[in-house]
């Protein structure tokens, strides 16, 4: 099997289960407890780290909602089987960012797993992120080519794919929808709100016990 074949054989199925990736951190987590100190060995810094840890994380949601309250239907979906996009998005986030949703999550796998202060589980992260998206940003590039032509290749040129470029921004053809926002984001808040408060127990009680 050639290697773009591989590719796109592996960024489908990861494509179908790439809501579930972030799971193999939670084995990691366990096994990185020992890093959990105080910075500087002050509560006060420590709380300052954590705030700090969150605000990276909110930036990955709030880009999410950014993305998600101007898109038309039929495109940028949590459909798993298939790709799906019936236009061509070029706006809003989409015209400082070809990914702004990847982006958006890898923030927020970043910011929690700051929260560990293990320079190796932020390594870990950013490499099981590149192998898991990768792939599926290959396939989708490949989709948005065969369905859109010239127009995605000249957008893909211009545009960069994970780092903003914002002096490329354009105003979003589409209105503001909180209703789309909180019909497909609140998994994504939740899960976030949830990754950090059992993270902040398990510190707790690491500190506490010595465990």
């Amino acid at each position: 099997m050639r290697m773009m074949e591989c590719l796109t054989h592996r960024g489908n199925w990861l494509f179908r289960w790439r809501s579930y990736t972030p799971l193999l951190l939670v084995p990691l987590l366990w096994l990185e407890k020992d890093a959990f100190h105080y910075p500087l060995g002050s509560h006060d810094w420590d709380l300052a780290y954590e705030f700090a840890c969150f605000t990276v994380a909110l930036g990955g949601l709030l880009a999410r909602v950014k993305t998600i309250g101007h898109i038309p239907k039929g495109t940028s979906g949590r459909n798993s089987k298939s790709q799906k996009a019936s236009v061509l998005n070029t706006t809003g986030m989409y015209s400082v960012v070809r990914n702004p949703l990847y982006l958006g999550n890898y923030l927020v796998l970043l910011g929690v797993t700051l929260m560990t202060q293990s320079g190796e589980l932020v390594l870990i992260n950013s490499l099981l992120f590149a192998l898991a998206y990768l792939p599926i940003i290959l396939r989708e590039e490949q989709f948005l080519t065969e369905q859109f032509g010239r127009a995605y290749q000249e957008h893909a040129t211009s545009v960069p794919c994970l780092v903003p470029k914002l002096g490329l921004w354009r105003p979003p053809d589409l209105p503001f929808s909180l209703r789309m926002v909180l019909r497909r984001e609140p998994d994504t808040w939740l899960s976030t709100v949830a990754a950090f408060v059992f993270l902040e127990h398990l510190i707790h009680h690491q500190r506490t016990t010595g465990a």
